[in-house]
Order: structure tokens, then C-alpha cells, then sequence
């Protein structure tokens, strides 16, 4: 069979089991024999033949991958990136990472540009099964995949691999994680340079943007919509006082969502709130590429904060010192934190969902608008205002940036502000 028509099978499983695998083969005398039955495994049910180079590749990639076990995110990116480079060198390509030179890699990322078709998938679906008790791949899993967006999905738009692109933003992370694992390479003496480094003329896959990239958040008015029915349904069922304390952290402290979250590096709490000295209210979080930060807290989220904590928490009004109780609790039980997004996703959707159709026949616009915002939105919305008045050093060192260039695309230059004054400029007197 042509590997044209082969279907990829998952080799890299979760953060969890990558260590697991990492510490089991570096504790075995032969781990090459051991990464070979593993590889052997988990193309047990495909037409192609695991070639003899693939146990080596497969080593020093597992090697790699484990060196960002610190930071979920940041590894589930390098993982898909890898472990696309190994099914296209091994099956496609036929050859040995270890044995790319600049136009293999160029080969690479124009097949990442248009893969085939049965490298693509319409869902995303998890790497492994768990059959008989051991770790199966997954057959539903591709390499690649095709969404579509929410306002397609809430109109029955299903998802064509027809329509799979690889966007620009993609395309750049893609050269610096292949970057970086040549880079590794090279520390590890495995590789004699970095075939990534020596495309000169990447311009040809990533175009040049002319300005910053449009920073996605919420107008004032469907943001004083989405936060005012989240408070009036709270008057109503005091259960929803658990959404509006969930949009006032996505908002008012600029937190991405897996922030509220527990996972392995940090589980968020009531004690992370602390008071200085001066009687300053600081919150302390652990976010994107496990760097931790220090979010000065205001008025208004400290008056939201003992709000939640009095009437939904029955608590005092201001956390304790290293008090353990859950920043976010599941709804069942608010002593347990939640671990998953998820249901935080389907909250605010739900309040995004019920503020546009309350504004539809006010403004269509800002209500179509507000059907396709993201959780997320919140966050970009909470600096974007936020920049308007504080001093951008201030809201950059609160929302984590890593310079003020990235705080920079949140000042109010949105097109309509710049049309507006351009309408303003005069050519001859």
C-alpha cells in the first residue's frame, strides 16, 4: 500500500504518560528494544513497517518533549508539532529526523500547508484508548484537524477537511518549535546544524502583517450586558453568583481560564489573595509557561470577591492567610476545585448566548458579534479597557506580558477609532 493512503497512529500520549514512559525506558538497560516494542505497538493495525531509524528518533523526541513537562500548554503544542515532523519523516518522507537538511524541512511545512486527506480529522478526539488495560491509539485521531467556528456550529455547519488551512499564526509557531528541537539536537550533539535556521526565505510560507493583529473583545455595551444578566440571574438563584465571580476574575484580573483551574503545577485558592503592608489587595497566580505573577487587585474585584465569598460561599468577607478554600469550586461542592474548562465554557457561552439575543433587536450587529466571543474575549476585554487609564507597564506586569510591545496592540486604535480621525485630515486649505 502507498503511504499516500496510510493513516497516522498517535505515538505520544499526555504530559502524564510521557514522563512516565520517559522515566520506564531511561531506567531500562535497553530502552531502544523497549521503545521499539512500544512503536510496534502502536502500529500494530497499519500497512506500513516501523522503519529500524524510527526507535533513535523516537528517543531523543521523548527526550525533548519531556524537557517542557513544566507547563501543560506549552507541551501539548511541541507534541503535536514533533509528532507530526515523525509521521511525515518516517512514512512520508522516509528518512530520519536526524538526517533533514533545509529543503527537507521545506518539504515538511508545504505538506503541513496541504497534508492529505486522511491525515486530517473532523473532531478532536483523545490520542489513546484504554483497551484490555492497555494503551491503544486511537483510531478517530489524525494529526491534523478542520474546526469550524461557533457560529457555523450553532447553525449546523459540520466541519470539511475541504476547508482545512493552516493559518499564519500556526505557521510561526510551527518554525520556532522545529527551531527548537534542531536547537536541541545540536546541544545533544545528534544533529550538525539546524536545517530550520537555514531557511532564508521563510517569507514564502509566513506573510509579513502590516499591523498588529486585531486584538478579539467585547464592546462596552455587550460586556455591561453579559455581566448585568449574569447579576440579575444571581437575584434570582443564588447559584449564579458562581458565574458573575467567574467574570469578574476573566475580567477584572485579565486570568485566562485555565487559570481558575487545578492542575499539576498549581491549584488556584482563596489564599493566593493577599494584603500587603499598605493595605494593598494582591492576587497571585501561575499561568502560561508556568510563570508565576502577582496581580494587584481593585476595588471592584476585591467588592466582588466578598460578595462571592458571603453570599455563595458563607464565608468571612476576606480570605484567611494560606486559607485552602477553592478560588473556583465545582458546583456540587465548592470545596473541591474544578479541573476542567469546560464547565466554565459552557457558563459564560451561556451568558454570552442570552446578552445577544437581548441586544438583537437593538444593535444585530454587536449581537452577531457577540455569538462568535470566547471565553477569552473577557480577558482581552479587561486589559483593552484597562490600558485606556492605567499606565501600560501596570496592566502589562498584571496580565503577564513579556514586554510592552504585546500591551502595545491593546491601546484603543480599533479601525473604526482610526477612520474616524482620518476623517478629519485635510489635503489643501
Amino acid at each position: 500500500m502507498s503511504n499516500k493512503y496510510y493513516i497516522p497512529k498517535p505515538v505520544f500520549d499526555t504530559i502524564d504518560e510521557v514522563i512516565d514512559q520517559y522515566k520506564s525506558f531511561h531506567a531500562d538497560d535497553n530502552p531502544r528494544q523497549q521503545i521499539r516494542k512500544w512503536l510496534n505497538h502502536c502500529f500494530t493495525d497499519s500497512d506500513v513497517t516501523v522503519p529500524p531509524y524510527a526507535s533513535r528518533d523516537y528517543q531523543i523526541a521523548l527526550n525533548f518533549l519531556y524537557s517542557y513537562r513544566g507547563s501543560q500548554d506549552t507541551f501539548v503544542g511541541y507534541r503535536r508539532e514533533i509528532e507530526r515532523l515523525l509521521q511525515w519523516s518516517w512514512f512520508i518522507r522516509e528518512q530520519s529526523v536526524l538526517k533533514h537538511k533545509r529543503e527537507d524541512i521545506e518539504a515538511f511545512v508545504e505538506f503541513c500547508i496541504k497534508p492529505y486527506k486522511r491525515w486530517i480529522g473532523l473532531k478532536n478526539v483523545a490520542r489513546f484508548k484504554l483497551i484490555d488495560g492497555k494503551k491503544t491509539p486511537n483510531p478517530e485521531w489524525r494529526p491534523f484537524s478542520v474546526n469550524v467556528s461557533k457560529k457555523d456550529r450553532q447553525m449546523g455547519i459540520e466541519p470539511n477537511k475541504n476547508d482545512y488551512q493552516l493559518s499564519q499564526p500556526t505557521l510561526k509557531v510551527m518554525f520556532g518549535i522545529l527551531s527548537s528541537f534542531y536547537n536541541f539536537l545540536l546541544q545533544e550533539e545528534e544533529a550538525l546544524a539546524n536545517p530550520v535556521a537555514l531557511i532564508r526565505q521563510k517569507s514564502k510560507f509566513i506573510c509579513k502583517e502590516s499591523s498588529s493583529p486585531v486584538i478579539r473583545r467585547l464592546s462596552e455595551h455587550q460586556w455591561q450586558t453579559v455581566i448585568n444578566i449574569a447579576q440579575e440571574q444571581a437575584e434570582q438563584d443564588i447559584a449564579q453568583e458562581r458565574t458573575v465571580f467567574i467574570l469578574s476574575c476573566l475580567y477584572g484580573m485579565y486570568l485566562r481560564i485555565s487559570e481558575l483551574v487545578a492542575k499539576d503545577s498549581w491549584t488556584p485558592t482563596m489564599g493566593d489573595f493577599s494584603k500587603d503592608n499598605d493595605g494593598n489587595w494582591w492576587f497571585k497566580t501561575v499561568g502560561k509557561g508556568n510563570k508565576a505573577r502577582l496581580i494587584a487587585v481593585s476595588d471592584a474585584m476585591l467588592k466582588a470577591l466578598k460578595h462571592y465569598r458571603k453570599t455563595y460561599l458563607n464565608l468571612s468577607p476576606f480570605p484567611l492567610p494560606d486559607e485552602r478554600t477553592p478560588l473556583i469550586g465545582y458546583a456540587k461542592n465548592s470545596n473541591i476545585s474544578i479541573a476542567s474548562t469546560r464547565p466554565i465554557r459552557r457558563l459564560v457561552q451561556r451568558c454570552f448566548d442570552i446578552a445577544a439575543e437581548e441586544i438583537t433587536l437593538a444593535d444585530p450587529n454587536e449581537a452577531e458579534a457577540l455569538r462568535v466571543a470566547t471565553v477569552h474575549w473577557l480577558r482581552h476585554t479587561g486589559i483593552s479597557d484597562d490600558v485606556k487609564h492605567r499606565p501600560r507597564e501596570h496592566v502589562r506586569d498584571d496580565a503577564g506580558h513579556s514586554s510592552s510591545a504585546i500591551t502595545d496592540r491593546y491601546i484603543d486604535v480599533e479601525l473604526r477609532e482610526r477612520a474616524k480621525s482620518a476623517k478629519k485630515k485635510i489635503i489643501a486649505s
